[in-house]
């Protein structure tokens, strides 16, 4: 069973250095560093417009709720003495203030007892400091055209984030409809909730094409009454 593993770490404003103390989500699965557009707002950071919007996407293809990502914030991140100068992109995350995803995790390599959840910072490339970081380069970050963030919540029922709303109000619907005793299976009711693939596993496997290889669409070729019944046959001996 996949576990989560959450940070509690302070974040510092570059330009008026006032700190405040956020819950951070360690996510493999996640492409980038994200903080959520409501943290932002709350907390006042300065947001830096990005040249161009970057598309997000849950696993299942849906965009994110929140829309493109057009703005993103410049801190200083602090966890047990380990100082970092980062950016990270605005986006929906729902109740989720900040994701630190696989860039993050590759640059630190930390190391992460999954029995405690404890993390230590022990293996950080030497840009990494122990006071406030000084003469970061400005500048916007600018996404190219065919960039585009596909956020791969790696975590049952992050493809949710975003869209709590829309499936409380369905789970509402269901209530009314669905009996008591199959209440538990929400889930398999739910219209929201259907509209998604599976959550993805760690037994999962990518299915690799070959840059040669081209999708078609093939006829459908009724059957015969006798092919239909060969073929009942057929497989009820393999059951």
């Amino acid at each position: 069973m996949l576990r989560e593993v959450w940070l509690n770490i302070g974040i510092e404003k570059i330009d008026t250095y006032e700190g405040v103390a956020v819950k951070v989500l360690l996510d493999s699965g996640a492409t980038e560093m994200f903080t959520d557009k409501r943290t932002a707002a709350k907390h006042g950071f300065m947001l830096q417009k990005l040249e161009r919007p970057i598309m997000v996407r849950n696993v299942d293809g849906t965009n994110n709720s929140g829309g493109a990502i057009i703005h993103q914030i410049e801190a200083n991140v602090y966890y047990k003495g380990h100082v970092e100068r980062m950016r990270m992109d605005v986006c929906d995350l729902g109740k989720t203030e900040v994701i630190l995803g696989m860039p993050w995790l590759q640059a630190h390599n930390p190391e992460i007892n999954w029995e405690t959840r404890e993390v230590k910072m022990t293996r950080c490339p030497p840009l990494c400091g122990r006071t406030r970081p000084r003469g970061v380069e400005k500048g916007k970050r600018v996404a190219t055209l065919e960039e585009e963030k596909i956020v791969r919540w790696a975590i049952d029922d992050k493809e949710d984030w975003g869209r709590e709303e829309k499936i409380e109000k369905d789970h509402r619907k269901i209530e009314e409809l669905v009996p008591k005793k199959f209440l538990k299976w929400r889930k398999v009711f739910g219209k929201v909730e259907s509209e998604r693939i599976p959550t993805r596993k760690v037994w999962d496997h990518a299915i690799n094409l070959k840059e040669t290889f081209k999708p078609w669409k093939g006829r459908i070729y009724p059957l015969s009454k006798n092919e239909r019944e060969r073929r009942s046959r057929t497989l009820w001996k393999i059951n």
